[in-house]
Formats: structure tokens, sequence, C-alpha cells
């Protein structure tokens, strides 16, 4: 697993909120990133594979932005900063690939769900804040619902054998 990004610091159940939200909301951003990018190369299994991540984080931020009652999570994420480099669940876009599989895919996942389990499992460890830690703790058992969830739906998709990126219509070069 990579090592995780800088992330701002959480001082409140304001800030707590206000990253899970934004954790969410990077991880849709980026998935119909690759959604758009996979249509372009007409993989079309995985266009439908990263537009139903895209919607299931969506659901996520949705139900974060619920809980944050009258916080408004989107501003205090603005305020607090940003992550230095992607937030936990942004999929490395170097590991894209056009003819990549649907198992591929979810191993991106997987990596973005472990990530953001360990920044909320760090949390519970480390605040003072009790109601701080126990909202943590809430995400960390959800984070660890996400990554069971990735492991069930990889039984679905074998791993591809040997040579799955070999293209077999390579681009002509001219010299």
């Amino acid at each position: 697993m990579s090592k995780p990004p800088s992330a701002p610091k959480v001082a409140s159940l304001a800030d707590l909120f206000a990253l899970a939200w934004q954790i969410e909301a990077d991880a849709v951003e980026r998935y119909k990133l690759l959604a758009d990018q996979m249509e372009t190369h007409n993989n079309t299994e995985l266009v439908k594979v990263f537009r139903d991540l895209a919607r299931a984080e969506g659901i996520h931020a949705d139900e974060i932005r619920r809980l944050a009652g009258d916080i408004d999570v989107a501003a205090h994420a603005g305020r607090i900063g940003r992550w230095q480099g992607d937030s936990p669940e942004e999929v490395d876009l170097s590991a894209a690939h056009y003819l990549m599989t649907p198992w591929h895919a979810l191993q991106m996942a997987l990596v973005g769900e472990k990530r953001a389990l360990e920044f909320f499992t760090g949390i519970v460890e480390t605040t003072k804040d009790e109601k701080v830690k126990k909202m943590a703790a809430e995400f960390v058992e959800e984070e660890a619902e996400h990554v069971n969830l990735v492991h069930r739906l990889l039984r679905k998709y074998p791993e591809p054998a040997e040579g799955w990126a070999e293209d077999p219509d390579p681009p002509n070069t001219v010299e």
C-alpha cells in the first residue's frame, strides 16, 4: 500500500466531517474522470465499473453531509486545506491503462479504501476529543465494510492473464 498523503489536521468534529466528505467527493471526481477516459477508449465494461464506483462514493458523501447536520462540509473543507498529494480514496491515475479490466479497477479502489481506513484509524488512535474519536470510529467501521465489499467484488473478476496489456492494434509509428 502506498504511503498515505499528508492530511490537514483534524481538531474538531467539523474538521472530521469536512475531511470525510472531501475524501468521498475527491473519489467521485477521480472515478468520473476514469470513466470518461475509458469511454474514450471504448472500454464500456470499465465505464460502468467506474461510474458505479463514483455513484457509491457519491452516496457516501451525501450520507456524511447528512450526518454533519448544519455544518457546511464543502465550505469547511475549503477552509481547512487540502491533502499534500491525493486524498486517501483518490485512485492513482498512473495505475490506469486503457486495456485494464474490472479486476484492475477494483484493485485501484481497494488501495483507496485501505488508505481511507488507515486515515480514520489514525484519528481514532491519536485524537483526544471523544466526539471526534467516536465519529472517526464509525468511519473506520464504514471503511472496513468498503474494503470487505471490494474484496467480495474482486471474487467476481479473475485476475487477468499475463500479457493483458498487449495492444492487439498498436499505433503506427511514422519515422
